[in-house]
């Protein structure tokens, strides 16, 4: 994963960018740029000091543009599918309309769409990957970290998924204090905002609910991400970058969510009893009759959890008693 080359209007070559992947890939191979930007966002971008990799530059690399929504657009779709599910006066009709309109489900299609490709090209053209949109911290790191899930079955134990969110996330910049500054009940529109953190969490639960046995960890755990990343007691999701957390010290002044996780007590409740070790990739279905609405996140403020989660503990101990 990499931020844009800055080639410019003027069509500027780095020999050390064009050397380094050069080394990437072997005589006679190829590899795939995926740019998270349209064709037309990357050309604009490149009258703004931006762009992409020319291809005499990189020749064997073939540049695949597959665009994803990352500003205020992402943030607008939010909004308006929380307050469709507030709504508890429209019929269904108007229900599912409203859903339609307001395109979060395109949005998780989309995700995890380009994550399939990027996993496609490593798994089955046993191709290098390189993926990119303009700063490289938002749906960069969306593309990256779910292939990582889809390809490696490591990612998908506790304590993986944990160094992923750690690395993929929060080492390699995501700005969450930029991107998670107000939830979609605030009446403030910042430009900056953006969900692509819970837009990988509800992809996650995509993956969760197509492979019930393949993920070590349940729904219980991307809920309390999600509140974690808005509102937190943790320094874990504190800041936009590592440079900033150094200078506000915050590892030395909070406490990591991470380690509250892991405590035994705490650990077994976010645990899949249903878990079984896959040690092969998963492909999720993106058909749009397997794309679900994630319920238990966007209706957990209008409908009672009890006894989903008294089924959980039931399960739980069926799984422990057998």
């Amino acid at each position: 994963r990499s931020s844009q080359p800055l080639t410019g209007p003027n069509r500027k070559r780095c020999r050390e960018d064009e050397t380094l992947l050069g080394t990437v890939v072997d005589e006679g191979e190829r590899g795939f740029i995926i740019d998270t930007r349209s064709a037309q966002a990357a050309k604009q971008a490149r009258m703004t000091g931006g762009g992409t990799e020319p291809k005499s530059s990189y020749p064997q690399w073939r540049r695949l543009h597959r665009p994803l929504e990352r500003g205020r657009p992402l943030q607008e779709s939010f909004i308006k599918l929380v307050e469709a599910c507030n709504d508890t006066s429209i019929n269904m009709d108007r229900w599912l309309s409203r859903l339609e309109s307001c395109r979060w489900l395109s949005h998780v299609k989309a995700a995890l769409s380009t994550a399939c490709l990027a996993a496609q090209c490593m798994d089955r053209e046993e191709a290098s990957v390189l993926v990119h949109g303009a700063e490289g911290t938002d749906t960069t790191l969306l593309v990256t970290a779910l292939a990582q899930v889809i390809l490696d079955p490591s990612c998908r134990t506790l304590a993986g998924f944990q160094g992923l969110l750690e690395r993929e996330w929060i080492e390699a910049g995501h700005p969450f204090h930029l991107r998670c500054a107000h939830s979609a009940y605030s009446h403030a529109r910042l430009k900056q905002e953006a969900p692509l953190f819970l837009l990988f969490l509800d992809c996650v639960w995509q993956l969760s609910r197509q492979f019930p046995f393949s993920l070590e960890f349940g729904e219980r755990l991307l809920l309390t991400l999600f509140d974690n990343a808005y509102a937190s007691t943790y320094g874990t999701f504190l800041c936009n970058n590592e440079k900033e957390r150094c200078l506000c010290k915050v590892k030395e002044s909070t406490h990591s969510l991470w380690a509250w996780l892991n405590q035994p007590g705490e650990k077994k409740k976010y645990l899949n009893p249903l878990y079984s070790h896959n040690a092969l990739v998963i492909w999720p279905s993106v058909e749009p009759q397997s794309i679900q609405l994630w319920q238990g996140l966007f209706f957990r403020w209008i409908r009672a959890s009890q006894y989903l989660d008294e089924a959980w503990a039931e399960i739980q101990r069926l799984v422990e008693g057998s």
